[in-house]
C-alpha cells in the first residue's frame, strides 16, 4: 500500500509540474507579445520614427527606427502625375541670308540678284505641365521663347495646337492653354514646407525621352546663380541632385505626396549634361505668376524699392550682429514703398510678415508672391533695436512719361533719365538718355540693359527723356532704339507697339 501510495505521489509532481510549465511558457509569449505591441505603439504615436541614445563605454550612440511609410516609395507620387506631364515641341523660324543654288551654273557664276532670303526652321523640345483639368499648361519662358508654333502631347500621345498666354522672363515662367478638358493635372504643394534632405522626384523628357522620371533630395533652398546678362531676375531657386538634362525644362518636381513643388528650370554644368546639379521655380512663385497671367495677361509684381547687399563680417562687426541672417539695405528708392513705410539706409531687413530673411534670394521671393497694393509688415534692426513698419507694395511699371522726383521717366518697365555730361564724355558720344533702372516690360525683352544710352528712337536724335516719349507716341507699329552699350559698342532695339 505505501509503495502504490508513493507512485501515485510521484506521478501526481509529475503532471503538476507539466502544467506549470506550460503555464509559464504561455505566461512568457503573452509578455513578449505586449512588449512588442508596446514597441510598435511607440514607433507609431512618434510619426514612425523612434530615436534612442545609448552610452557604451563612454561613447554615445543613436539609434532609429522608421516605419514602412517613411522609407522612399515614389509610386504613388509617380504613378499620379506623370500623366499631367507633357513634351512641348516648339518650332521657329529664322531668316537668312544664305542662297540655295537652283542649278550647277549658279556655283561659277554667282546667285541671282535681289533673291528672297532663305527661311530655316528650327525644332526644339522641352516639358510642361498640367495645372488645370481644362488645358492650362505651366513651362519655361526660355523653352517656348521666339516659337511660331507650340505643339503639346500629352503622355496619352494626344497632340494639340498650344495657345501662349503669357510669359514672364524674370522668373522664367510661361503659361500655354490647350482646347481640352478633363486632363490630368497636378495640385500645387507649398513649396516653402519643404525640408532640406526631403524626397522628390522631377518628371520630364530629356533628350526626348518621354515621362521619364528621376528622384533625389532637396539640396539647398533660395540658391541664386550670376546672372551675367543684366537682365532683372528673380532668382531663389530648389535645388536638388534629382537628375535633370536637356529637355526636362518645364517638367514637374513632385513631393511625395504628388504636389507640384517646383518646375525644373536649369542645370549647373560644363558639359551641358547633368552633373549632380538642378533648379527649380518654387511652386509658390509659379502659382503667383500662372494666376497673374490667366487673370491679367501680365504679371503684377510689388516692389518694395530698396537695394540690399549680403551681411558680410565687415558690416556684422560695424553693427555688433549676433547673427548674419537678414540683409543690409544700401538704399532706398525716394517715394518707393519702403521709403514711405519709414525704411531707412543702414536698417538690417529681419523678416516680411512672418518669412525670416535670409539673404537676398528670400527677399525677391518673399516680395514676388504680392501684388501692387497689397500690404505686409517690415522687421528691421535699427540701432540695435527691432522696428515693425508697415508697407503698402508698389507696381513694377509706371504709365509711360511719369516722371519721378529726381528727374527720371518711367518707359516701358524701366526708368530712363538725361545721360549726364560726364558718362556722354565717357561714352564719346554728345547726347542721348540713359536706361538707370531695368525691369519687366518690352524694353527688357527686347534685350535691353542698365547703362544702355539711348540716341535715336525711330532715327530720330534724342537728348531728353520727354524726346523719347514725344518720338514713341507718333510711332504706329514698331519702336527702333540706337545707342551705346556700357562698354561703348552700339547697339539696337525694338520691339512692336
Amino acid at each position: 500500500m505505501k509503495g502504490h501510495d508513493a507512485a501515485y505521489l510521484h506521478e501526481y509532481d509529475f503532471f503538476d509540474n507539466m502544467k506549470r510549465g506550460i503555464l509559464i511558457t504561455l505566461l512568457s509569449a503573452l509578455a513578449g507579445g505586449l512588449t512588442a505591441y508596446a514597441v510598435v505603439a511607440g514607433m507609431a504615436s512618434s510619426d514612425g520614427a523612434s530615436s534612442d541614445v545609448q552610452y557604451n563605454d563612454d561613447t554615445m550612440f543613436r539609434t532609429v527606427n522608421l516605419m514602412q511609410d517613411n522609407w522612399p516609395d515614389f509610386t504613388y507620387a509617380a504613378e499620379n502625375a506623370v500623366d499631367a506631364v507633357v513634351y512641348v515641341k516648339v518650332t521657329s523660324k529664322s531668316s537668312s541670308s544664305q542662297q540655295i543654288p537652283n542649278s550647277i551654273f549658279d556655283f561659277f557664276f554667282g546667285f541671282p540678284q535681289g533673291g528672297a532670303p532663305q527661311q530655316r526652321e528650327r525644332v526644339g523640345s522641352g516639358s510642361g505641365v498640367i495645372i488645370r483639368e481644362d488645358g492650362y499648361i505651366v513651362t519655361n519662358n526660355h523653352v517656348i521663347d521666339g516659337a511660331t508654333e507650340i505643339e503639346v502631347t500629352l503622355n496619352s500621345n494626344q497632340t494639340y495646337e498650344a495657345e501662349l498666354i503669357g510669359t514672364d522672363p524674370a522668373t522664367d515662367v510661361a503659361l500655354l492653354k490647350i482646347d481640352a478638358t478633363g486632363l490630368p493635372s497636378i495640385p500645387f504643394g507649398d513649396s516653402d514646407k519643404l525640408r532640406l534632405g526631403e524626397w522628390v522626384i522631377a518628371i520630364g523628357s530629356p533628350y526626348d525621352l518621354r515621362s521619364t522620371i528621376t528622384a533625389g533630395i532637396v539640396s539647398a533652398k533660395g540658391r541664386s546663380m550670376p546672372n551675367y546678362s543684366g537682365e532683372y531676375k528673380i532668382e531663389s531657386f530648389i535645388q536638388t541632385d534629382a537628375a535633370v538634362n536637356p529637355g526636362n525644362s518645364g517638367g514637374a518636381l513632385v513631393d511625395k505626396a504628388g504636389n507640384l513643388v517646383g518646375i525644373n528650370t536649369a542645370i549647373i554644368s560644363q558639359t551641358g549634361s547633368y552633373t549632380g546639379y538642378s533648379f527649380a521655380v518654387p511652386s509658390n512663385i509659379v502659382k503667383k505668376i500662372v494666376y497673374d497671367l490667366m487673370d491679367f495677361g501680365s504679371v503684377k509684381r510689388a516692389v518694395l524699392g530698396i537695394t540690399m547687399q549680403p551681411i558680410d563680417d565687415k558690416i556684422a562687426d560695424e553693427l555688433k550682429l549676433s547673427s548674419r541672417n537678414g540683409v543690409y539695405i544700401v538704399g532706398v528708392s525716394k517715394s518707393g514703398a519702403a521709403d514711405q513705410a519709414g525704411v531707412e539706409a543702414g536698417d538690417i531687413l529681419l523678416a516680411i510678415d512672418s518669412t525670416r530673411i535670409v539673404g537676398t534670394a528670400s527677399v525677391q521671393e518673399a516680395v514676388s508672391r504680392f501684388s501692387p497694393g497689397d500690404k505686409a509688415v517690415l522687421t528691421v534692426l535699427r540701432n540695435g533695436k527691432e522696428k515693425q513698419l508697415a508697407v503698402t507694395f508698389k507696381g513694377t511699371s509706371q504709365e509711360n512719361g511719369t516722371v519721378s522726383d529726381d528727374g527720371s521717366v518711367a518707359f516701358y518697365g524701366c526708368t530712363i533719365k538725361e545721360a549726364s555730361a560726364d558718362r556722354l564724355e565717357k561714352l564719346g558720344i554728345r547726347h542721348g538718355v540713359e536706361i538707370v533702372e531695368l525691369g519687366p516690360g518690352k524694353l527688357m525683352e527686347a534685350g535691353a540693359v542698365k547703362g544702355f544710352v539711348i540716341q535715336y528712337v525711330n532715327d530720330q536724335p534724342v537728348k531728353t527723356p520727354q524726346d523719347v516719349i514725344d518720338v514713341v507716341k507718333k510711332s504706329k507699329r514698331s519702336v527702333l532704339l540706337e545707342g551705346v552699350t556700357p562698354s561703348g559698342r552700339t547697339g539696337f532695339l525694338g520691339f512692336g507697339l
